[in-house]
């Protein structure tokens, strides 16, 4: 069983028995003062997409994302990361695989401005030029950019364009970097608006993995 259950927010009221293991209740989106003293070999995120960014970002910032196993007990049913990842949204479920499952590697996505992306990227109502590596992915308009980790071990990204007026087109663009220059637009990470417009902007992946623990198949 994992050492440490991090409850983020207003997850640790209502979270399952986690049997012998540690639960400390954090703020949501807990900072380097609530995460560093409590950081341990397996950890377990119990809270948002937004929550676990923030733990991962520490993870990073320490240097100890090959050291660290991370299970995850999403509190909203909508999780991106959740979704992607195939991990169940049901609490004792979820807190189960967390304790006791194995973890895989999964792709790490970081930006220019020292964030990270566990889940889901947003740019809204573009206008700019993006590229995928050196492939150009917009010219112009678009509706919305969709930016997530690809399940496919070889890529990093999924890079989702959506363009037309009238008529919707996706185009869909797997990269290990996306690039933006655009009219000043606020990206959204993991459900959390940039604190200011951007008028470029960069997701790429990182060198290393996040060890999640999800379902084997």
């Amino acid at each position: 069983m994992r050492g440490v259950v991090l409850a983020c927010g207003d997850a640790a009221g209502s979270l399952p028995p986690a049997g012998q293991v540690h639960v400390e209740p954090v703020p949501a989106r807990p900072g380097k003062a609530d995460v560093d003293p409590l950081l341990s070999p397996a950890l377990v995120v119990a809270g948002t997409d937004a929550d676990l960014a923030a733990v991962v970002l520490r993870l990073l910032r320490k240097d100890l994302l090959a050291e660290t196993t991370v299970g995850y007990v999403p509190t909203d049913p909508r999780s991106a990361v959740a979704s992607l990842w195939r991990l169940p949204t049901n609490p004792e479920r979820a807190m189960r695989l967390a304790l006791t499952g194995n973890d895989r590697p999964v792709p790490l996505i970081r930006d220019d401005v020292g964030g990270v992306l566990i889940g889901r990227g947003e740019l809204p109502r573009v206008r700019g030029i993006a590229y995928c590596d050196d492939t150009v992915a917009l010219r112009g308009e678009a509706r919305s950019v969709v930016v997530r980790p690809s399940e496919v071990a070889a890529e990093g990204l999924v890079v989702t364009v959506t363009s037309g007026r009238l008529r919707r087109r996706r185009d869909v663009f797997t990269s290990r970097a996306f690039q933006l220059g655009c009219d000043p637009l606020v990206p959204i990470s993991d459900g959390v608006p940039h604190p200011r417009p951007m008028d470029r902007w960069t997701w790429y992946r990182h060198t290393e993995d996040l060890r999640l623990v999800r379902p084997s198949s």
